[in-house]
C-alpha cells in the first residue's frame, strides 16, 4: 500500500468513484492488524485506488474528517465519505469496498 499526502487523497477522490485512505499510528497494534487486511484487500481488489497514511503527521485531515481514533479507514464512494473504525474482517472490507 502507497503512503498518500492530503494532496493525494484528494486527487484521487476526485478521479475515482470509488477510494479509501487508511489512518494509522505506528505504535498501534490494532493499526498492525488492520494493515495485514488491507495488504489482503489490496491483492483481492487491485484496481482500488487505496493509500495509507500515519494520522501523526495529518493533524488537519483528522480534524476536518473528525477522525475518533486509529485504525480508521475513510472510504469515498461518489464524494460521500464513510469512516469505518471497526475493520471486522477481511469479507467484510471486502464487502464494503467492490464496487
Amino acid at each position: 500500500m502507497e503512503e498518500w499526502t492530503i494532496e493525494t487523497w484528494e486527487q484521487q477522490k476526485e478521479q475515482n468513484s470509488l477510494t479509501a485512505f487508511y489512518l494509522y499510528t505506528p505504535m498501534c497494534g490494532t493499526c498492525a492488524v488492520a494493515s495485514k487486511m488491507l495488504d489482503v484487500i489490496e491483492t483481492l481488489l487491485p484496481e482500488l485506488p487505496l493509500g495509507k497514511a500515519n494520522i501523526n503527521f495529518l493533524e488537519q485531515l483528522a480534524f476536518d474528517y473528525q477522525i475518533e481514533s486509529v485504525p480508521c479507514l475513510l472510504i469515498s464512494r461518489d464524494n460521500q465519505v464513510e469512516k469505518v473504525y471497526a475493520f471486522q474482517s477481511v469479507p467484510y472490507l471486502y464487502e464494503k469496498l467492490k464496487k
